[in-house]
């Protein structure tokens, strides 16, 4: 039934936009939830019906928009990235806060949201698709330049991302995407190709209201490749002040303002290349790294909070926040953990998860596999074992930590 108490509506809330409900309540705000599949995505967790005040499957507009007016919401966001079209057309049916529908394309859509910042004039990748194999090898060919990137074109985490330095590479990479689902379980009907970007790889995250930007924080991503993959390892928190975050500030605002993002979380990651910094790709979502615990710790503020505020004080989040960066409070990392261990999960090993989450700078273990499941090899985000969050009175005390765990790590799962 339908509350007096404001109400926010969050369309596809999994993984960690469970954070959100609680965001919004701690402003007294009460959220509904919108499924926008008639299943659940089967590569995520279900969110949590108790948190919502009640949960619906999107069946059409004129549907969803009558049950979700009853309510009278502040406004209707993405919980995740499947979630963005529909958050975008029903914000926009129902008068809210939102970014609109007609750049919600260029928003999920890897391919469009490069050309949608070519031609705003903001630098960007060289690209081509296709639903044909030989006809991404003539681009390839007639491109001229290894590496090149291959991936899905509305994918996460990864998923199906190879770096590519031969035309049998490239061959063999375009038809595993074309022969697979994407991470939200649909086909992937035509395949990306990119131009390899060199360079450090960096995040930033940002929450907008009314096209003024706040940036939450700034990160940056150390990889290691492994058979034409880039797996993650540690993402680093930097001091707002240090090169090149200013620049990659003054980037990542333009990029917004390109793909319209005026309202609500956004997580980009851009290169830092020799001309200059370039769009990996713009999510707008929460990041998938951000841990609020975590980020109350070393930011004082994390974006789950600041997306509550936005829509449900915005005064106060324009007059606090709008326009500016973030203070870093202590130093903060993020070890996303691979395996080469293959098997079912037989149980945790509880005295070594005491062990790492003892040690002075880890804030807290996240285990990403459960007794019964199958541990495989890492070859993307999904396929890793554990996230560690780290923070602590310098960097090097953190990356002595980071060590220690990287000796442990094959120890948690009994297999």
């Amino acid at each position: 039934m339908p509350a007096s108490a404001p109400t926010a509506v969050i369309v596809d809330g999994y993984y960690n936009a469970s954070s959100l409900p609680p965001a919004f309540a701690r402003r007294g705000v009460s959220v509904v939830h919108v499924r926008s599949t008639p299943e659940p995505i089967p590569s995520w967790q279900p969110p949590d019906p108790s948190a919502y005040l009640e949960n619906l499957v999107h069946t059409d507009e004129e549907s969803t928009v009558r049950r979700l007016a009853a309510y009278d919401p502040l406004c209707v966001i993405a919980g995740q990235e499947p979630g963005v079209p529909l958050a975008d057309r029903l914000s926009e049916l129902m008068g809210l806060p939102g970014n609109g529908s007609r750049l919600s394309g260029a928003r999920r859509n890897k391919f469009t949201m490069m050309e949608t910042l070519r031609a705003a004039g903001v630098r960007s990748v060289s690209q081509f698709k296709s639903a044909e194999v030989e006809s991404v090898l003539a681009w390839v060919e007639d491109h001229g330049t290894f590496p090149v990137v291959v991936k899905p074109l509305s994918s996460c985490n990864t998923d199906g991302v190879v770096i590519c330095s031969t035309m049998d590479e490239v061959r063999r990479a375009a038809r595993d995407v074309l022969s697979t689902r994407d991470a939200f379980g649909l086909p992937n009907t035509e395949v990306l190709v990119q131009s390899y970007l060199d360079g450090d790889e960096y995040i930033v995250d940002t929450v907008s209201r009314d096209g003024r930007h706040f940036v939450s924080s700034v990160w940056k991503y150390e990889k290691t490749l492994v058979n034409g993959k880039n797996l993650y390892d540690k993402d680093i928190l930097l001091p707002p002040g240090a090169d090149p975050v200013p620049e990659l500030v003054a980037y990542v605002g333009t990029v917004l303002d390109a793909l319209n993002i005026r309202h609500g979380a956004a997580h980009s990651e851009v290169k830092l290349t020799s001309a200059g910094p370039t769009l990996v790709e713009t999510g707008a979502r929460l990041s998938g790294g951000m841990h609020p615990d975590l980020h109350d710790v070393c930011l004082g503020q994390n974006q789950a909070d600041l997306v509550a505020m936005a829509y449900a004080q915005p005064e106060a989040f324009l007059a606090d926040h709008a326009g500016r960066v973030y203070t870093r409070r202590q130093p903060a990392m993020g070890y996303t953990v691979a395996t080469s261990v293959a098997g079912v999960v037989r149980a945790i090993d509880a005295d070594t998860v005491r062990r790492i989450n003892a040690l002075p700078t880890v804030h807290r273990t996240v285990l990403n596999v459960a007794p019964g499941q199958r541990i495989r090899p890492t070859v993307d985000l999904g396929t890793c074992t554990m996230r560690v969050y780290l923070t602590g009175p310098t960097l090097e005390a953190m990356l002595a930590d980071y060590t220690r765990v990287r000796d442990l790590k094959d120890r948690v799962y009994l297999v």
